[in-house]
C-alpha cells in the first residue's frame, strides 16, 4: 500500500512541478505518517520517479492515436459501427484542438446532399438545422481553442538558429548580421579569437556553431591554413588511441569502468531517439573508454558521459539540414560519422582539463564549488539561505548533481548547448562562470522555494524545476543574471576560506 501512495503521489501531488493535474482529487499520501526530517530517511522512503511510462504519457499517447485518425464530422463524435443513434445536440462533445478539422463550407455541402439522399449505409443523417447549429458550435469550440496557452514545440537544433518559446522568427535582421560578422572573423586568415569570443557570449548562429567550437575550445588553431592538417592529425590520433586501447576493455584492468560506460550510455537522453541509436551508443563507448584509460587520475565518473551529447550535437548538425533528434546516423558516410566522433573526444576532452578535480576521488572540486556556492547564495539572498537551514537542506544534496552534469539535467539540450556557446566565450566558464550561473539558476525560483515547507517537498522541486519549455529567451536571461552575480560578488569563491 505505501508503495501505491508514494507512485500516486509522484504522479498527482500538486507540489511536484511540472505534473499535469487535470482534476483536483483527494490526495492518497498518508498526512498522518511521520515527518521526513533526513536526506536517508527521505532516500530510504522514496521510489525512483523516473517512470517514462505513466499515466500522463499514456494519455498523451491516446491523444496522438485519436488526432491521427480522420475526422468523420465537426458534429458528430466518433462512435463504434454498431451503433446507429444520433448524439444529443446539448452533449455533443468538442473535437480536441490537435484533431483535423475539415472545412465548414465543405462539411455543410456533404450535408445538404445527405439531407436530400437520405440514410444510406446505415449512416445518421442531420438536417440542414441542425447542421447550422453544429457550425455554430464548432465555431464557438475553435475560439476556446485559440484563448487556450498553446505549449510551442521547441527543436532540438533549429534550422537557422535555436527557437525560443515565444515562437519568434527563426531569422532577423540583426540575426543575418552577426552571422555575417561570425563568418567574416572566421575566414580570415587569422581569427581574432578575443572578437570571436565577443560575439559568441550572446550565442553563436547554428551554421557556424561547429567550426567556433572548435576554435574557442583549443582544438582548432586560429590559423586558417593550418586547420585542416591539425584536424587530419588529432583524427588520426584518436583512432590511433582506439587500435591501442579498445581491445583491453575486456581485460581484468579495465572492464569495471567499460561496464559501468556500458550501463550509464543508454540513460543518456533516454527521450531523443537519436542517442538510443546502436551505432551512437558505440561511439559514445569508444570515446569515453579512451578518455578513461588516458586519464586514470579520475578514470571514469558517472556524469561525464553527458558531456559528450552537446558536442556529438554541435558537429553531427554540420552535415544534417533537420531535426537532429531523429537522425538516422547510419545514413552519414563512414568517413564523416568517424570524423564527428573524434572531434567530440577531442572538444569533450578540452572541457575537462580544466574541470578535472571535479571527478578525481572524492571529487574535491565539486565539494569547493558547492561550498562556494552556499556561500554566495547566503549573501545574494539570506531568506533563501535561511529556509534551506529551517528545512535541513544541504547544497550538495541538490547542487552535486548540477556541477557533476553541468545543468544538463537540468536543462533541455537545446539550453545547454546555448549556455555552453556563454561557457566558450568565458575565459573559465566551466569552472568558474558556472558557479554563478547554478546561483542565478536557484534564484530563479525562489518564489516557489520559500513555499515549500518541509524538507522533502522542497528536495523535490529543486531536483524537478520545471525547464522543459525553456528557449533562447530564458538562457539568456539567466546569463545576463549570472553576469551581473559575477561583479557584484567576485571574491564568493574565496570568500568562505577562513
Amino acid at each position: 500500500m505505501a508503495t501505491d501512495n508514494r507512485i500516486h503521489f509522484w504522479r498527482r501531488n500538486a507540489k511536484v512541478p511540472g505534473r499535469f493535474q487535470d482534476t483536483p482529487k483527494a490526495s492518497n499520501v498518508n498526512t498522518k505518517s511521520k515527518k521526513t526530517s533526513t536526506f536517508h530517511e527521505f532516500a530510504r522512503s522514496t521510489n525512483d520517479a523516473w517512470d517514462i511510462n505513466d499515466e500522463e504519457d499514456y494519455d498523451m499517447l491516446c491523444l496522438k492515436q485519436s488526432s491521427s485518425s480522420p475526422v468523420q464530422s465537426i458534429s458528430m463524435p466518433q462512435m463504434p459501427r454498431l451503433k446507429l443513434f444520433k448524439a444529443p445536440e446539448d452533449t455533443e462533445p468538442e473535437p480536441h484542438p490537435q484533431d483535423r478539422q475539415e472545412p465548414i463550407s465543405t462539411q455543410l455541402d456533404q450535408d445538404e446532399i445527405d439531407e436530400e439522399s437520405g440514410p444510406a449505409n446505415g449512416r445518421v443523417v442531420k438536417s440542414c438545422s441542425d447542421a447550422q447549429l453544429n457550425v455554430n458550435a464548432a465555431r464557438n469550440t475553435l475560439q476556446k481553442q485559440k484563448s487556450l496557452p498553446v505549449r510551442p514545440v521547441i527543436p532540438l537544433v533549429a534550422r537557422i538558429s535555436d527557437q525560443n518559446t515565444s515562437g519568434a522568427p527563426p531569422m532577423t535582421v540583426r540575426e543575418k548580421t552577426r552571422l555575417d560578422k561570425f563568418k567574416l572573423l572566421l575566414t580570415s586568415p587569422n581569427t581574432d579569437l578575443e572578437e570571436l569570443r565577443k560575439h559568441s557570449w550572446s550565442g553563436i548562429p547554428r551554421e557556424v556553431r561547429p567550426v567556433t567550437w572548435r576554435l574557442l575550445s583549443g582544438y582548432l588553431p586560429a590559423n586558417k591554413e593550418r586547420r585542416d592538417l591539425v584536424l587530419q592529425r588529432k583524427r588520426k590520433e584518436y583512432y590511433g588511441f582506439i587500435e591501442q586501447y579498445y581491445h583491453s576493455r575486456t581485460d581484468e584492468n579495465h572492464k569495471d569502468t567499460y561496464r559501468q560506460i556500458h550501463i550509464d550510455i543508454p540513460r543518456t537522453n533516454p527521450l531523443i531517439p537519436l542517442f538510443q541509436q546502436a551505432l551512437v551508443q558505440e561511439v559514445f563507448e569508444r570515446i569515453l573508454f579512451i578518455w578513461a584509460i588516458r586519464h586514470p587520475a579520475s578514470g571514469y565518473v558517472q556524469g561525464i558521459n553527458d558531456l559528450v551529447t552537446p558536442f556529438f550535437v554541435v558537429f553531427l548538425s554540420e552535415f544534417v539540414e533537420e531535426d537532429v533528434e531523429n537522425f538516422e546516423m547510419a545514413s552519414l558516410p563512414l568517413d564523416t560519422q568517424r570524423n564527428i566522433e573524434a572531434d567530440s573526444f577531442w572538444c569533450m576532452s578540452k572541457l575537462l582539463d580544466g574541470i578535472q578535480d571535479n571527478y578525481t576521488f572524492a571529487q574535491p572540486g565539486i565539494q569547493i564549488i558547492v561550498k562556494a556556492l552556499e556561500e554566495l547564495v547566503s549573501r545574494i539572498d539570506e531568506d533563501v539561505h535561511v529556509h534551506f537551514q529551517k528545512c535541513e537542506v544541504e547544497y550538495l544534496q541538490f547542487a552535486f548533481r548540477w556541477m557533476n552534469n553541468l545543468l544538463m539535467r537540468e536543462l533541455p539540450l537545446r539550453c545547454t548547448i546555448r549556455l555552453w556557446d556563454t561557457y566558450q566565450a568565458e575565459s573559465e566558464g566551466f569552472s568558474h562562470f558556472h558557479l554563478y550561473v547554478c546561483a542565478a539558476f536557484l534564484i530563479k525560483w525562489r518564489k516557489e522555494i520559500l513555499s515549500m515547507v518541509d524538507f522533502q517537498s522542497l528536495l523535490m522541486l529543486l531536483q524537478n524545476l520545471p525547464t522543459i519549455h525553456w528557449g533562447n529567451e530564458e538562457v539568456g536571461m539567466l546569463l545576463a543574471e549570472a553576469y551581473r552575480l559575477k561583479y557584484m560578488f567576485a571574491d564568493a569563491p574565496s570568500h568562505y576560506k577562513r
